[in-house]
Parts: C-alpha cells; sequence; structure tokens
C-alpha cells in the first residue's frame, strides 16, 4: 500500500511547482492587456493643446467656440501670427494651428511630433472649414524622413533595444547567478553597448530611420539600454525569478504605452499622460525626435531623464552589492557549496525558463 500511496505526494507536488510558474505567464497576459488596451485602444483628446492664428475679437470668440465643442478635450489658445504657430509647433506646443481665411483656410501640422496628433487636430478642423464651404488646406512644417512615413518608426526602436535590454537581463541573472556584483555590472557595460550599437544599425544604415545625427541616437540609446540592465541586475538580487515579471512592468507595459511614439500624451488618460512627463521611453522617444526634428528644442530634459534613470539603476546595484555581501559567508564547507550550487543551478533553469516565456 505505501509502495502505491507513495506517488501521490510527489504528484501534488510537481503540479504545485507548476502551478506556481503559470502565474507569471497569466500575470503578463492581464497586465499586457489592461497596459496596452488601456493606453492604445481608444485614443481621444485630453487637454490637446492646438491653436487658432489671428488677433482682436473674432478670433478670440472663434477659439471660444472650438474650446466650447471640444470640452475637456481641446485646450484652446490664439496665437497672434503665423509665424508664431510654426514656432509653437516646432517646439511641441501644440499639436495644430488653425489659420482662418475666406478663400482658403489653413491647418498647420508638424508630423515628426506625432503623425496621430495631426490627424486629430485635422479631425478637428476639417468640419470648421466644411462649413465655410471651403476645403482645408494642410501644411507640414516638420515631417519625418521619407523611409519613415508616419514617423513611427522611433517607437519601434525603442522597441528592439528594450526587449535587447530586458531578456539581457534575464540571462545574466540566471547564467550570471554565481559571478560577483562587480563582474555582473561589468558585463552590463559590454552588453548595453552591444544592444545600442545594434539599434544605431538599425536606425541608420539598416532601416535609414536617422539621415543625420546618429552619433546622437547611438549615445541615447546607450542611456537608455544601460539604465534598464543596470536596473535589472540590481533587482534580481531580491526578486530572482520574479525579475522577468517586474522588467515586464516597468520597460514594457508602463514603458511602451507612455513614450509616446504612437500616442502621445494629449491622446492619452491622465494616468498614461502623467507616466509620459519622466518615464524612461518617453526620455528616449522625444529625446531622439527632438534629437533629429526639432532642432534640440527641450532635448536637455529628455537626455536627463535617461541619466537619471541611469543613475538609480547604479544605485540599486550599489545596494544589491551591499546586501550580497553581507549573506555571504566567510567560509562555505565543502558540502554546503555543492549544495548551494545545485539551488542554485534549479533556480537558473526555473528563471530560463520564464525568460523564455517573457521574450
Amino acid at each position: 500500500m505505501s509502495a502505491t500511496a507513495e506517488p501521490a505526494p510527489r504528484l501534488r507536488d510537481a503540479l504545485r511547482h507548476v502551478l506556481l510558474h503559470l502565474v507569471t505567464p497569466l500575470l503578463m497576459c492581464l497586465g499586457m492587456g489592461l497596459a496596452y488596451m488601456g493606453a492604445f485602444v481608444t485614443p481621444e483628446p485630453n487637454d490637446m493643446p492646438i491653436a487658432v492664428v489671428g488677433s482682436g475679437p473674432q478670433t478670440q470668440a472663434f477659439a471660444q467656440t472650438i474650446k466650447n465643442k471640444g470640452g475637456d478635450a481641446l485646450d484652446v489658445r490664439t496665437l497672434a501670427d503665423r509665424e508664431q504657430a510654426v514656432d509653437a509647433l516646432k517646439s511641441l506646443d501644440i499639436a495644430g494651428a488653425y489659420v482662418p481665411d475666406a478663400k482658403s483656410p489653413e491647418l498647420i501640422v508638424a508630423t515628426a511630433g506625432s503623425d496621430m496628433s495631426a490627424t486629430a487636430a485635422q479631425k478637428i478642423f476639417t468640419p470648421v472649414a466644411a462649413q465655410q464651404g471651403l476645403p482645408l488646406k494642410v501644411t507640414d512644417v516638420a515631417p519625418p524622413v521619407e523611409d519613415d512615413p508616419t514617423g513611427q518608426g522611433l517607437f519601434f526602436l525603442l522597441v528592439a533595444v528594450s526587449i535587447g535590454s530586458y531578456a539581457s537581463v534575464a540571462v545574466l541573472g540566471a547564467a550570471g547567478a554565481g559571478l560577483r556584483m562587480r563582474a555582473r555590472a561589468g558585463l552590463v557595460v559590454g552588453v548595453s553597448f552591444a544592444v545600442s550599437l545594434i539599434g544605431a544599425a538599425l536606425a541608420g544604415p539598416i532601416f535609414h530611420l536617422v539621415h543625420q545625427g546618429l552619433w546622437g541616437v547611438w549615445a541615447m540609446s546607450w542611456l537608455y539600454a544601460a539604465g534598464i540592465l543596470f536596473i535589472g541586475i540590481g533587482l534580481h538580487t531580491f526578486l530572482k525569478r520574479w525579475t522577468t515579471l517586474a522588467m515586464m512592468v516597468l520597460f514594457v507595459m508602463l514603458n511602451f504605452t507612455t513614450s509616446g511614439g504612437l500616442f502621445r500624451p494629449e491622446l492619452q488618460n491622465g494616468f498614461f499622460g502623467s507616466l509620459h512627463a519622466f518615464w524612461n521611453g518617453a526620455g528616449f522617444v522625444e529625446g531622439i525626435r527632438s534629437h533629429l526634428y526639432f532642432g534640440g528644442h527641450g532635448l536637455a530634459p529628455h537626455v536627463w531623464t535617461l541619466a537619471g534613470w541611469l543613475v538609480l539603476g547604479l544605485l540599486i546595484v550599489a545596494v544589491a552589492a551591499l546586501w550580497e555581501r553581507r549573506q555571504r559567508p566567510a567560509a562555505t564547507p565543502a558540502p554546503a557549496r555543492h549544495a548551494a550550487a545545485r539551488g542554485q543551478e534549479r533556480e537558473a533553469q526555473e528563471e530560463e525558463m520564464e525568460e523564455s516565456v517573457a521574450v
């Protein structure tokens, strides 16, 4: 009887082990659905800044009429002349500027800043011109390069560099578990350099998203990748096999959705729009966008955002190194070392399994 009943506990343990590991993909499913569908499925203007060009009571009344119709969705302002409107667009202060005219009304946009925001502005003002029985002339003062007609190539560059970074964290955590933190940090420098070179190659000679300023794109790619990698290997000390899930939350679910690569914050709800102000993906996309298309306007804050995340990663690594040093026994007997090595090997196998799920 005992021989036949003995496998039951082992079966229960095996099922419990499998079910525990299924928590990660199920949470990924829930998190990705909430993040992507919450951010992208129903984009609507949210305090979207637009302008009416002109001066005098008639222009003010017209702008107020647009504001009354749009409500909280629109932030309508007036600008004295067309030149001011172009400057505001190139500074990314507004999403579109409407120039009233009795014969040919014009909408000025900058699609390199956001093709989606330019489209939203066009949807707002096309009916206004139609009420006058006139076609709306659309002028793009900052178009993207021909190889990236929608301007969304920078978002997909973000995806590529992000995956190279957070997937490398899983590998360094699993395969490099036996290395000292100093060695892992050295590997991070090398890996981030490799990831940034791949990103620069994709953006430049391969897909031609970048026609000038490639070194700046590479530098921001390195800052971005290094920040993710340092944060990842630091968190791994404390989270172990849950690190992959944490990295997915930080650098996929919350990162891609708030980057502004597809929808800028004026087309998102308050939660995702507020994260855009300081998340590293937004710093990466907006920094490169400013560098390539807008003469470096507003570039410094985005670079400081990337540098801030890198500093955060270095601080987490320093804390993790101190923690590991305190947890490391002064002298470990050989049998204990072998047992610890077997435990690390099993943990590494489990982490590699979850890494493959995440990637």
